[in-house]
């Protein structure tokens, strides 16, 4: 059978799209509407599966406050061209526009009032509109450019051929069904597959596969915002205060972010834990400051001669600008001062408190490690965006092809950045492609 490849055949497009996440999805209505027929294939069962567990299953859809900085990436530059023609306000105008109701959090972080479903249902809804066709279990087999193939129409350049198949269910698995094969061609690919975090949301390497297939350099990945974990005493001591939340300063030498902490059975957590991530280096040490409104030393000292008979618990305990949790204070009087905790003030020497101070504004602590792709929200590293252009997220390396959202290295902070950076560039690519 000869499959014809005009620009009237059936199976192929203008656009394909590899990813029905959100960059993938809000690219694909952005060429809708430029009368672009466009088709989005994923691998999933279902569309935007991560946009559904976001934010705890309200989605942070974006941020009031979206500047540069709030992105890391070999090439911090990279980012302000799309972001700056797609600002949050486009995105929550077509929010507000399909009447979702949601809400600012700290920080400016916006979300869902009901479910992210709605942003999901919002974005399919709009391809929809546009006649985006999304077809999902579906595997990519191969796929090959064919150095601008003439078609009889001049204007056409037929670049790629994509073969796939369907995933088959458990059911099919066991008979000999073949998955039977599809073949499409276009002009334009985009790869919108994500990183590697959260595999059971099917995340995986197609997109890095693709890249390095056309000669693209990839930046290490690895994951990122993501709890830390640790073995040891300290693992210990954390894991028996599991559940406690305080606000602290979590820092490295590079960056600190003033935010909750929290104890989880398996390690640290919370938002400053994961904001430090991004910035964290396998076997570096980070700085945990306990009570950010106090100079914990000033106050000892200050206590050893206004109130000598005070035991050190007693003066943490009563600390007017913020007290530890009764318990995490038990932990660390028995990790840190157990050998004094009922000794009066008078008694100890200036020198150890000056010390217990120190440790107090900036506990020095070694994860061992992360929890990893399984828990983490977003992949650190991706395709090296020195070789894509940054106003049109198209690779310098091969005419046709694009690389969107997550799979780039471009990597958000906690806080709605990573579905902003994903709108932004799904939108000047949807603009050109």
């Amino acid at each position: 059978m000869s499959h014809q490849h005009n620009a009237h055949s059936s199976t192929h497009y203008d656009v394909i799209i590899v990813g029905a996440g959100a960059s993938g999805l809000y690219c694909a209505l952005t060429a809708g509407r430029r009368g672009r027929r466009v088709l989005v294939l994923d691998h999933a069962n279902k569309a935007g599966k991560k946009i559904l567990m976001s934010g705890g299953g309200r989605c942070n859809f974006t941020n009031y406050f979206v500047e540069p900085e709030h992105f890391i990436g070999s090439n911090p530059h990279f980012c302000k061209s799309a972001l700056s023609r797609y600002p949050s306000w486009e995105f929550i105008g077509m929010v507000a526009a399909h009447q979702i109701p949601y809400h600012e959090r700290e920080h400016g972080q916006l979300f869902c009032d009901d479910s992210a479903q709605d942003i999901l249902t919002m974005l399919l809804d709009e391809c929809a509109a546009v006649g985006v066709q999304v077809r999902l279990n579906t595997q990519i087999d191969s796929v090959q450019a064919l150095e601008s193939l003439q078609i009889s129409d001049k204007e056409d350049k037929t670049r790629f051929q994509l073969i796939t198949s369907k995933k088959l269910n458990k059911k099919d698995i066991t008979t000999d069904a073949k998955p039977s094969q599809t073949r499409y061609s276009c002009t334009s690919l985009v790869v919108a597959t994500g990183g590697l975090s959260i595999p059971t949301m099917g995340a995986s390497g197609l997109g890095y596969e693709l890249a390095q297939q056309f000669r693209h350099t990839l930046i290490a990945t690895d994951a990122s915002l993501v709890p830390f974990t640790f073995t040891d005493k300290t693992g210990e001591l954390i894991r028996s205060l599991a559940g406690i939340s305080l606000p602290v300063i979590a820092s490295n030498e590079r960056i600190a972010f003033k935010l909750p902490v929290l104890f989880t059975h398996r390690g640290l957590s919370g938002p400053a834990i994961l904001q430090l991530s991004n910035y964290w280096q396998t076997g570096e040490t980070i700085s945990i400051n306990l009570l950010p409104d106090t100079d914990v030393t000033a106050l000892l000292l200050a206590h050893k001669k206004s109130h000598p008979k005070q035991l050190i618990r007693t003066v943490l305990t009563d600390n007017t600008d913020g007290a530890l949790p009764k318990k995490l204070l038990a932990a660390l009087q028995a990790h840190l001062w157990d050998d004094i905790k009922d000794t009066e003030l008078a008694n100890i020497k200036d020198e150890r408190l000056v010390e217990l101070g120190a440790t107090l504004n900036g506990w020095q602590l070694k994860p061992s490690g992360t929890e990893g792709y399984r828990t983490a929200e977003v992949t650190r590293g991706g395709v090296k965006t020195d070789e894509v252009s940054s106003k049109t997220m198209q690779s310098n390396l091969q005419e046709g092809l694009y690389f969107i959202g997550e799979v780039l290295d471009v990597t958000g902070w906690l806080g709605g950045y990573n579905f902003q950076w994903a709108w932004a560039s799904g939108f000047v690519c949807g603009e050109i492609v």
